[in-house]
């Protein structure tokens, strides 16, 4: 039989060091161009193929609920950060394309994001600390049983 309290206190410190990590990197995140959540959705997007996804896979991959995406997106379009393209595959869906200005802003907010991530991560943990945790992380995600 499994250990409960070892899974829980496991949960508890994995939940806890998420939750501060992301208060601090909130702190420093620069809001000005892109806030926290359109970064989200656009990092997403850069790693799709063609820089796009379907708006119900998007919604699927960010930490929002769909009609919190569907707002997030139009703003993004609005500004001319993405393209919201009819799906040729299903009519009644849409896809949602990163475009170059979309890009652009992205990587100009990534490489200060990145920077402030590796201060907090990287400096707290060594680089096999580092391999380890995306290991464990990466296994805990894999093994989850579907919703």
């Amino acid at each position: 039989m499994r250990d409960e309290a070892r899974s829980v206190a496991a949960w508890e410190a994995l939940f806890r060091a998420q939750v501060a990590v992301m208060r601090r990197l909130g702190a420093d995140f620069p809001r000005n161009d892109i806030s926290f959540n359109e970064y989200d959705v656009m990092f997403t997007l850069t790693r799709a193929a063609n820089r796009a996804l379907r708006l119900r896979d998007l919604t699927r991959a960010v930490l929002l609920t769909q009609p919190s995406v569907s707002r997030l997106v139009d703003r993004l379009a609005a500004r001319g950060l993405v393209d919201k393209l009819p799906d040729e595959t299903d009519a009644r869906g849409t896809v949602i394309r990163l475009t170059d200005a979309g890009r652009d802003a992205f990587h100009a907010v990534a490489r200060v994001h990145g920077a402030s991530i590796d201060r907090i991560v990287g400096d707290a943990l060594s680089p096999d600390e580092l391999e380890q945790l995306t290991r464990l992380t990466t296994k805990l995600r894999a093994n989850l049983p579907p919703a």
